[in-house]
């Protein structure tokens, strides 16, 4: 599957990369994306959301790179991002957004969707 970053990324010949600046390269990459929410804006005025399919080798592609600043992402199965902070030298999770208390509460919440209002007199 193609992806802007992807299209970005490959359009650069390997040679031409390595001899730019590792800023000079991000800032390359960067001006080759579409503008922000492009994508986002095509796909919601063809009546389409991008599936939790299309999001994990984008989330899987992030975390390649930023894994080594101690930064996670996961997409759980309700198609939530959990964004994790993770101390380097012990892998222990240091902070978690949304935090687990309130993912077990939406999932309850989901449980009862529905059940909250009787709608009988």
């Amino acid at each position: 599957m193609s992806s802007p970053l992807t299209d970005a990324t490959n359009a650069l010949s390997t040679s031409a990369l390595h001899e730019l600046t590792p800023r000079q390269r991000k800032e390359t990459v960067l001006a080759s994306l579409p503008s922000a929410g492009s994508m986002l804006a095509q796909a919601a005025s063809h009546g389409e959301s991008p599936s939790p399919a299309d999001l994990v080798e984008p989330i899987q592609r992030i975390n390649e790179v930023l894994r080594q600043y101690g930064v996670e992402f996961e997409l759980n199965d309700t198609s939530r991002v959990i964004t994790r902070i993770v101390d380097r030298e012990t892998g222990d999770v240091l902070r978690q957004i949304p935090a687990e208390e309130v993912l077990a509460i939406a999932e309850r919440l989901e449980e009862f969707q529905g059940r909250l209002i009787n709608l009988q007199a």
